[in-house]
C-alpha cells in the first residue's frame, strides 16, 4: 500500500479545515485535507457571527468571500409573542467586527476550498479516513475512496475538522455525553417569494414559540431563506408523519412567520438532526487535535458553531506552527484551557436560555443600554473577554440579572 507523507493532515473541508489549511499552507508546511463529500455539498450552520470575520480576514479569505455578495448580518432579532428584542453588533460592549454573513454554506465553503486550491493547497475530495494510527507523535491515516481502494498518509500532526462526522472522537473513543439538554432540529429551504421589502425581508430572526422551542428564519441573497425548528427531540417526534409533514405541521405555531412561508415549496425534504449537543473528553493528545463541532457542538440558538470552528482552527494552526518549528507549546494551557473558556460562556448562556432565564432578560419590560451591549458581545462571539461582566462571570449574572427582572416585573404588577 502507498504512503504519502505530509507534514499536515487535515480531516475535513469546510471553514475550520480551510482557515486551518489557509495558515499552515501560508507558513510554508506541506498540508494535505481530506473531505469525504463532494463540494458544494449541503450543511447546516447557515448563520455567521462577528468574531469569526476576524479568523477569515487574518488568512486571507476576505476578497473572496466579498465577491459573493451574500446576506449581511448586523445583529439578530427575537422574537415572543408580541414582544420583540433586536441586537445590534455595531452596539457591543467589545470593540471588534459588528457585521457578518447569512450564508448558503454550500457555496459559502465551496468559495473557500475553491481559493484554497488556487492558492496550491492539495485536497481529496470523496476520500473517507477509516482508521488512524498515533505512534510516538507521528500518525498513520487510512483513507478510501469512493470504489472501496485504500492508501495511506504519514503526518507529523492531524487536524479533525470532520464536523459533525467526529472523525476522531469516534476511531479514538473521545465522546462523552454533553451536559446541554437534548434538543433536536428540523429544517429545510424555501423561495422567499413572499419576502416583504425593506429591512424586514433580511433580517435573521428567532421566534421563540415556546421556552424549549424556537424557529429560526434566515434570509440568503439568492432570494433563498433558511427556516428550521429546533425543540426537545421527544417534542419534534410528537408530530405526525414524514419529516415534511412534521414541519409543516409546526411552521403553524408561529404567528410572525406562517403566512410568509404557508404553502411553499420546499427545496429538499426538510433534514433532521438529533441530540444536536455533542461534547468530547479532551481536545488534544500527542499528534492530534480537534477543532470546532468534531470536538464541541452546544446548540445552534446564538449561531456559535462556524466561530467555535474557525477560532479553535486558527489557533491550532499558530500552535502546530510553533511546535513544528521547535518551540515548546503548552497545548492545555494554550489550547485546551483556552478554547473551553470560551465554551463554557456560550454553554451558560445556552443553558439559560433553555431555563428560561435569558428570555427574561431578552424580553424585560425596560431595557438597560448596558447590560443589552455587555450581551451584544457575547453574541457577537466576542467571549474571551474578560472586561465584560458578562463574560467574567456569566456562570451567576445571568441569573442575577433574570432574578432582578422578574422581581421588578412583580413590583411594578402589585
Amino acid at each position: 500500500m502507498s504512503i504519502e507523507h505530509v507534514d499536515i493532515l487535515i480531516i475535513g473541508a469546510g471553514p475550520s479545515g480551510a482557515v486551518a489549511a489557509a495558515y499552515l499552507h501560508d507558513k510554508g508546511f506541506k498540508v494535505k485535507v481530506v473531505e469525504r463529500n463532494s463540494f458544494p455539498r449541503f450543511v447546516i450552520g447557515e448563520s455567521l457571527i462577528p468574531r469569526c470575520m476576524d479568523h477569515f480576514d487574518a488568512v486571507g479569505f476576505m476578497p473572496c468571500l466579498e465577491k459573493k455578495g451574500f446576506e449581511v448580518k448586523t445583529g439578530a432579532r427575537f422574537l415572543q409573542g408580541e414582544k420583540v428584542c433586536e441586537f445590534d453588533f455595531s452596539k457591543k460592549h467589545t470593540d471588534g467586527w459588528d457585521w457578518t454573513w447569512q450564508v448558503p454554506r454550500a457555496e459559502f465553503d465551496k468559495t473557500l476550498t475553491d481559493e484554497l486550491e488556487r492558492w496550491g493547497v492539495d485536497i481529496a475530495f470523496e476520500k473517507e479516513v477509516v482508521d488512524v494510527k498515533l505512534t510516538n507523535g507521528k500518525s498513520i491515516t487510512t483513507i478510501k475512496n469512493k470504489k472501496g481502494d485504500t492508501s495511506e498518509i504519514e503526518a507529523k500532526f492531524i487536524i479533525d475538522s470532520s464536523g459533525f462526522g467526529r472523525v476522531l472522537p469516534r476511531l479514538l473513543h473521545l465522546d462523552k455525553p454533553s451536559e446541554i439538554p437534548k434538543h433536536s432540529s428540523i429544517f429545510t429551504h424555501v423561495k422567499d417569494s413572499r419576502r416583504p421589502e425593506g429591512w424586514e425581508g433580511h433580517r435573521i430572526t428567532f421566534d421563540i414559540v415556546s421556552r424549549e422551542t424556537w424557529l429560526w428564519v434566515i434570509p440568503f441573497s439568492n432570494g433563498y431563506t433558511s427556516i428550521g425548528y429546533v425543540g426537545p427531540t421527544a417534542y419534534l417526534e410528537s408530530f405526525g408523519g414524514n419529516a415534511e409533514d412534521k414541519l409543516r405541521e409546526m411552521m403553524k405555531l408561529s404567528n410572525h412567520y406562517h403566512d410568509r412561508f404557508s404553502g411553499l415549496p420546499f427545496e429538499f425534504e426538510p433534514k433532521m438532526i438529533k441530540n444536536i449537543a455533542k461534547s468530547v473528553t479532551q481536545l488534544y493528545g500527542d499528534g492530534y487535535v480537534l477543532t470546532g463541532n468534531s470536538a464541541e457542538f452546544l446548540d445552534p440558538v446564538f449561531s456559535s458553531g462556524v466561530t467555535f470552528a474557525t477560532e479553535s482552527a486558527h489557533l491550532a494552526a499558530k500552535l502546530i506552527t510553533k511546535e513544528l518549528q521547535g518551540e515548546a507549546v503548552d497545548w492545555e494551557t494554550d489550547y485546551s484551557k483556552y478554547i473551553l473558556e470560551g465554551v463554557n460562556v456560550f454553554s451558560t448562556y445556552v443553558k439559560e436560555w433553555y431555563t428560561g432565564n435569558l428570555q427574561k432578560i431578552f424580553f424585560a419590560d425596560s431595557e438597560n443600554p448596558i447590560i443589552k451591549s455587555q450581551i451584544c458581545a457575547v453574541l457577537a462571539g466576542y467571549v474571551w473577554d474578560k472586561t465584560n461582566p458578562f463574560v467574567k462571570n456569566h456562570h451567576r449574572l445571568v441569573k442575577t440579572v433574570a432574578r432582578i427582572t422578574e422581581m421588578e416585573k412583580e413590583n411594578a404588577s402589585k
